[in-house]
């Protein structure tokens, strides 16, 4: 017999262990974060007030969201700002059951500011490793500069691939497709760090097909777009390839208008290794809880549709097979526990 959710009962969600596998460090730089930052590097801002920057969050496409993302980033210069940003995100995380995040930076976005890729990695690193909270680290790739452009970053990387897992693809899709990435990619690969890419958010099903078939990453970011091609996500589903939703952000950009539309729900009936992650929460509204919430409460989705949330999570994970079988026993046990 299927368990049930009690009505409203938010915090067994937040309890239930859970992986974030879609998340923009630079994208958890909340106002008053952004203030403090500001202050102390002494960075002159457009706005006055927390209030002032909050209104300035209300777009409405991916370019407009970009153009106050890239503005912000630019508080962001020392490692002690990089490493507080990232203690704050995953201080977040874990209050919202998150056991293990794989979280992603731009560095192109602070190199050419002048901050050096050491400044970036270290101020991370030395937070990711202070946390209770598991993680890996991906450095993605901005896909509206040029491909010579990463290869620059992957070099200035190399010294500190002991702490990346993967590179990806982000930024502004449309006219930007993954095939523009193939050959820095496959470097990448050859280095032996593991692949994903943005793809279907607002570009078509067909960079989604590309980033599997040029790119060959290991799971897709978004995806929402590849259910619109029957045998695409006939081919996500029968490969088990994770696709890392995030839905207010979709909401938030204009990918759906109503979340009683969001295809998250169809995703799970069809099959396809659907996960909640949260992407930019500072400036979308909300934490991968919100982001559980969300769904549950507009799509009205089952307790077995989110406990298979949380499972894909820690299954579309770059985590150690044991570690993964782990966290599903912890799952398996939360439900056993607390529903019987």
């Amino acid at each position: 017999m299927p368990h049930r959710l009690p009505a409203g009962d938010h915090d067994w969600i937040r309890r239930l262990p859970k992986a974030e596998l879609h998340l923009h460090l630079e994208g958890s730089l909340e106002p008053e974060m952004l203030f403090a930052f500001a202050a102390r590097n002494g960075v002159r801002l457009p706005f006055k007030t927390v209030a002032e920057v909050r209104a300035a969050y209300e777009f409405q496409r991916l370019d407009d969201f970009l153009a106050i993302y890239y503005q912000g980033m630019s508080v962001l210069q020392t490692e002690q700002d990089f490493f507080e940003l990232t203690s704050s995100y995953l201080n977040r995380a874990q209050a919202d059951g998150v056991r293990h995040a794989e979280v992603f930076f731009d560095p192109q976005g602070h190199t050419r500011r002048g901050v050096p890729m050491e400044t970036v990695i270290r101020g991370i690193v030395g937070a990711l490793k202070e946390s209770p909270i598991t993680s890996r680290l991906i450095m993605c790739f901005l896909r509206d500069l040029p491909e010579h452009e990463a290869f620059e970053a992957l070099a200035s990387a190399e010294p500190y691939l002991e702490h990346l897992t993967a590179v990806g693809l982000d930024s502004s899709e449309l006219g930007n497709p993954p095939t523009k990435f193939q050959q820095v990619f496959a470097a990448a690969r050859a280095m032996g760090l593991r692949l994903v890419a943005h793809a279907g958010e607002e570009g078509p099903p067909e960079y989604v097909r590309e980033a599997l078939d040029v790119l060959h990453v290991d799971r897709i970011d978004h995806g929402n777009r590849a259910l619109e091609d029957e045998a695409l996500t006939e081919r996500l589903r029968a490969a088990q390839i994770a696709l890392t939703v995030c839905p207010l952000s979709n909401l938030k950009l204009g990918g759906v208008s109503d979340l009683r539309r969001h295809p998250l729900q169809k995703m799970l009936e069809l099959g396809l290794r659907a996960t909640i992650n949260s992407d930019d929460p500072a400036y979308f509204g909300g934490y991968v809880h919100d982001n559980f919430i969300a769904m549950v409460e507009h799509l009205e989705l089952t307790t077995d549709q989110v406990v298979a949330l949380a499972k894909n999570s820690f299954r579309g994970s770059f985590l150690e097979p044991e570690a993964i079988e782990g966290h599903l026993r912890s799952i398996d046990e939360y439900v056993r526990r607390t529903l019987g």
